[in-house]
């Protein structure tokens, strides 16, 4: 094979395994049309293809979620995105490099559509919009974007930017000025939230929430504005086209009359179930906390145990301790007694009488000499004189190894 040949293996094994982008093959994917499935999809559901839309964000779900004016002015569901890949922690993003995926509300305008985009397709989050910059943070390029990779972005799959992207298109050709991306933590829910609570962004959250809440409320995207270096939402100033100035004093502002209703009575709800849910979380905590302490004291209890008995054992020159054998041990109490040794007597029994002697052959004495001679038993009381066997007092069973 020649060398010329060689180089183009490479080439070819690449399209063989499938890395090239499937969607390489669309001819022009800036103007690429939604999918027939979506575009039924919306006119079931009331939707013009050019009418408002919006975008959440849950990190914790890994989710991009695209919503679109109704013809009512409400918004619906239409489209729901697995995240392919988000960087850092749940949190908001600080300063430039942090490799931190941004929190809060940001404005879309066409000007940050980017059709030629080294992922694919993107369009640029904005930030550090007014809020992070009240708060002194920075940074730059941070994307919504195909490819499936990040460094502080939010990334998808070039498939699913390119409905994305689109769905954004056709808003703009719609008339849409700008659209919000609305980026969470997770769902503001009342469990979530009892679940984090003890989170260092946790107040910030609480702020993000307000929003969130109203947009569940009314199905319409908030209006958003920055001052005193907080997010807030629906205002309507008392001097008409007052000023929001994000590092100044808020102006006299305040809710639709009919929308702070139902937020009293929607907060009056959540903050009942949050409550309920933090008590359950604090009950589940102590109990965790109860049982780890009781591990842990079984845990020192036996350290104890194990070095005292090390400790007797170093006292005993390294041995084990000898067992003390108990009467009842074996569970047969004659091999108990075969094994202790036999007391001392406390008296010399008399001694048997000799017997007169006898003469008999000198080989019968040699044989006689081998036979034991029965003795007496010391322990054995004096046999009453004139006494028969059947006239001794006989002893209870229980008393059959006792002495008296």
């Amino acid at each position: 094979m020649s060398i010329r040949t060689l180089r183009f293996v490479p080439l070819l094994l690449l399209g063989l395994t499938g890395c090239q982008d499937a969607l390489d093959s669309v001819a022009n994917k800036v103007e690429h049309p939604l999918p027939a499935k979506l575009v039924n999809k919306m006119k079931a559901n009331d939707m013009s293809t050019r009418s408002p839309i919006m975008m959440r964000i849950f990190k914790e779900e890994g989710t991009l979620e695209i919503w679109k004016q109704k013809g009512n002015g409400r918004f619906d569901l239409i489209a729901s995105y697995e995240i392919c890949k988000w960087s850092g922690k749940l949190g908001p993003k600080f300063k430039e490099g942090d490799r931190q995926a941004p929190e809060g509300y940001y404005r879309i305008y066409p000007s940050q559509m980017n059709p030629r985009s080294s992922y694919y397709l993107s369009f640029n989050m904005g930030y550090p919009n007014s809020y992070d910059r009240a708060h002194g943070r920075n940074g730059s390029n941070l994307m919504v974007h195909g490819a499936c990779s990040s460094a502080g972005c939010y990334s998808m799959t070039d498939e699913q930017v390119l409905e994305i992207y689109g769905f954004a298109r056709d808003a703009f050709k719609g008339g849409q000025e700008y659209f919000m991306v609305e980026a969470f933590p997770f769902r503001m829910t009342p469990e979530n939230m009892a679940r984090h609570r003890d989170n260092e962004h946790f107040e910030f959250w609480k702020m993000l929430k307000a929003g969130y809440d109203q947009f569940e409320l009314t199905k319409r995207p908030a209006k958003v504005e920055v001052c005193e270096r907080r997010y807030v939402f629906n205002q309507v100033p008392q001097i008409e086209n007052a000023a929001f100035r994000s590092t100044e004093a808020c102006p006299p502002a305040s809710l639709p009359p009919s929308l702070a209703s139902a937020y009293s009575g929607y907060e009056k709800t959540w903050n009942q179930n949050f409550a309920k849910a933090v008590a359950k979380y604090e009950n589940d905590d102590a109990k965790q906390l109860a049982a780890a302490q009781a591990k842990a004291e079984a845990e020192q209890k036996r350290a104890e145990r194990e070095a005292a008995r090390e400790a007797k054992i170093a006292a005993n020159g390294g041995q084990s301790a000898p067992a003390v054998l108990s009467l009842f041990s074996t569970g047969n109490p004659l091999k108990a007694l075969a094994a202790q040794p036999t007391p001392a007597p406390q008296s010399a029994a008399p001694a048997a009488p000799v017997a007169a002697e006898t003469t008999m052959p000198a080989d019968q004495m040699a044989v006689a000499a081998d036979v034991p001679v029965p003795a007496a038993n010391p322990l054995a009381p004096a046999p009453v004189v004139g006494a028969t066997a059947d006239s001794q007092p006989k002893k209870p069973l229980w008393k059959i190894w006792s002495r008296n």
